[in-house]
């Protein structure tokens, strides 16, 4: 019925508005269609699209730096939003556009920004880094295009069927999208205050990509005219086992992207790793050397080694954690009971503004078979175990979709390990199948989460549902066409990958659980498998006592995650996440509306200068104009 309170010549969609009853029902989902749904105002238009693509793309290439050297991807949303925010606000100033840039619409453009950002994510540049350094295999970089696409609309279909159940019903937090809703209304209802804190989040943001952007091009471009350069690393004067301590890559490095991501942790993982970096490198590594286990005191020589425990306390704290959350994997399928469940469309006022059920089945329908094809063709996988990787991957998809929502934690680094080690049962033998086979659940389960982390904030600021699906679709694609060629221009050459200017540690821990799953533990010297083992108990007592430990003793259990990763990054690395995480701890605890205004905006704008800088100083390399 057409609300007779509605202008006639109002957009379509409110003039489908229902009138709402005298008195609100108890349903969450009624409530929320009267009371907080926002009927026919702009969203998904134009200008939110194509800025969401570009900001999308340029935080897809931060993120490629930044994942390639910590191992974690950042999320983008809030600095999409905070940019655009900021950007439409100077153009309206200047008279260069005429309406505001509603917080709809903003919202709209987060989506499209995230699925674009996250490109990186899903094991993308886990399983292709880890490809490349372990096998011949090249794929093309049209076939790839179609390959992370393809895995990423997955993902967006495979959250329509729980989407109603996790968000609208029971209503589960999904922080990250209840944050990102916190900071558009401040950034929007407090627009034309100076106390709005959008502008100056904005100005603080591009100020620190200065800095970060000069700093990368006086430590990075080399060429005959260039004044001088900055030092990669700042050498300390120790000694460890008779070596200098950068020979066991202690140093001191200026890279700011380090000092960003470290301050956007916890401070906990901060100090983990920096427990790991010393463990293993001022202590760990030279008593390999003695005992003859390392021959070649260099990074590489040494992580090839310390990659197996890593790896164990990795996979082991993933898998504990995920499997203590039994109960959310229980009621992860509680969204396929009201799929398969017969509705009247007439009786349900939202079939006006979410997305129908018979898009998840004709979704996968039309996107599935380039999967499994590319998976037969590129990476010789049998169809039918092709054909396994689709069911696997929706599982994968709602399970993390219930993890994200309850915890904020899309469990990544469980979905991997429990796929590769079911390939390696089914398809044993086949190293690149193992692999992406794994980027296929990854994948699905990552943009699953992403899109219902985004729908969390529509939900929250009355926004529609179908055109933030439509706005990951188009993120998906910006994200994709931006990922392939900027990973080919930067790695030409994949022998850099797992160095220590390109440790890549994800791909390193992927590498080494496809090849222990695909060639068997038998095949490593005992004191791999012994490490395997003790990595393997130490991640499983980590996750126990994170918990089962009481509160005030949690904040001193180590980070099984930070202290994996220690394991496989040079010492560098963690020292200078541990002090960007120190920075931004101290600032929380001593001046926290400082904290507030400044950790996030300061340290993902050294992240963005720094990183787009490394890009464009590789294109110059490529072009002739810099030397490598």
């Amino acid at each position: 019925m057409r609300n007779p309170d509605v202008a006639p010549n109002a957009p379509a969609e409110a003039l489908a508005r229902p009138v709402a009853p005298a008195q609100l029902p108890e349903d969450p989902e009624l409530r929320w269609l009267y009371t907080t749904y926002r009927w026919g105002e702009r969203q998904l238009t134009v200008r939110a699209v194509i800025t969401g693509m570009v900001l999308g793309g340029i935080m897809c290439l931060s993120n490629l730096s930044v994942v390639l050297k910590t191992g974690w991807s950042l999320g983008v949303t809030l600095t999409a939003c905070i940019l655009a925010f900021a950007i439409f606000r100077g153009l309206k100033k200047m008279r260069i556009v005429k309406t505001d840039f509603t917080i709809l619409e903003n919202n709209a453009m987060g989506s499209v920004a995230s699925a674009a950002g996250f490109m990186t994510g899903g094991g993308n540049m886990a399983a292709l880094p880890a490809l490349l350094i372990l096998t011949p295999v090249r794929p093309d970089g049209i076939s790839l295009f179609v390959w992370f696409s393809a895995i990423a609309l997955l993902g967006v279909f495979a959250a329509i069927p729980v989407k109603r159940q996790l968000i609208n019903r029971e209503q589960l937090p999904f922080p990250t999208g209840t944050a990102t809703a916190e900071t558009l209304r401040s950034l929007h209802e407090a627009s034309h205050a100076e106390a709005g804190g959008g502008t100056e989040k904005a100005r603080l943001l591009g100020l620190s990509a200065l800095v970060g952007a000069v700093l990368a091009w006086f430590r990075d471009a080399k060429a005959a005219w260039m004044p001088f350069n900055l030092p990669g690393a700042i050498p300390l004067p120790l000694q460890i086992a008779g070596r200098a301590a950068r020979d066991w890559t202690i140093t001191l490095k200026t890279e700011l992207v380090l000092l960003g991501a470290g301050a956007l942790m916890s401070f906990r993982t901060g100090w983990s790793m920096l427990l790991g970096g010393i463990l293993t490198y001022a202590f760990l590594a030279p008593r390999l050397v003695e005992q003859g286990l390392v021959t070649d005191v260099s990074y590489k020589g040494i992580v090839n080694w310390t990659l197996w425990p890593g790896a164990a306390i990795l996979v082991a704290s993933g898998l504990a954690s995920f499997l203590l959350d039994w109960k959310s994997i229980s009621r992860s399928f509680r969204g396929l009971t009201s799929f398969f469940r017969k509705k009247d469309a007439d009786d349900d006022p939202l079939t006006k503004v979410e997305c129908p059920d018979w898009w998840f089945p004709v979704g996968f329908a039309l996107l599935s078979p380039a999967v499994v094809f590319l998976m037969w063709k590129l990476f010789a996988i049998p169809i039918w175990a092709a054909i396994l990787a689709i069911p696997l991957g929706v599982v994968m998809g709602f399970v993390a979709a219930r993890v994200t929502g309850e915890t904020d934690i899309t469990p990544t680094k469980a979905l991997g390990p429990v796929t590769q080690l079911v390939y390696g049962v089914v398809n044993p033998g086949n190293l690149p199948g193992n692999l992406m086979s794994a980027n296929v659940t990854g994948g699905i389960g990552l943009h699953a989460a992403d899109l219902l982390t985004d729908l969390k904030s529509g939900y929250l600021l009355g926004a529609n549902p179908r055109q933030q699906f439509y706005a990951q679709l188009f993120g998906v694609l910006a994200g994709a066409a931006v990922v392939v060629p900027a990973f080919f221009l930067l790695f030409p050459d994949p022998t850099v990958l797992g160095g220590e200017e390109w440790p890549a540690p994800s791909a390193l821990v992927w590498a080494g659980v496809s090849q222990a799953f695909t060639d068997g533990l038998g095949a490593l010297s005992p004191a791999a498998r012994s490490a395997i083992l003790v990595g393997f108990l130490l991640g499983l007592a980590l996750a126990l006592l994170e918990r089962f430990a009481p509160p005030r003793l949690r904040a001193f259990i180590p980070s099984a995650s930070g202290l994996g990763i220690a394991l496989v990054v040079p010492a560098s690395n963690a020292i200078s996440m541990f002090i960007g995480a120190s920075i931004a701890e101290w600032l929380r605890r001593k001046k926290p509306k400082l904290a507030e205004r400044t950790v996030v905006p300061v340290a993902s704008g050294v992240i963005a200068g720094e990183s787009l800088m490394s890009i464009l100083v590789a294109m110059l390399v490529v072009a002739g104009i810099l030397s490598a």
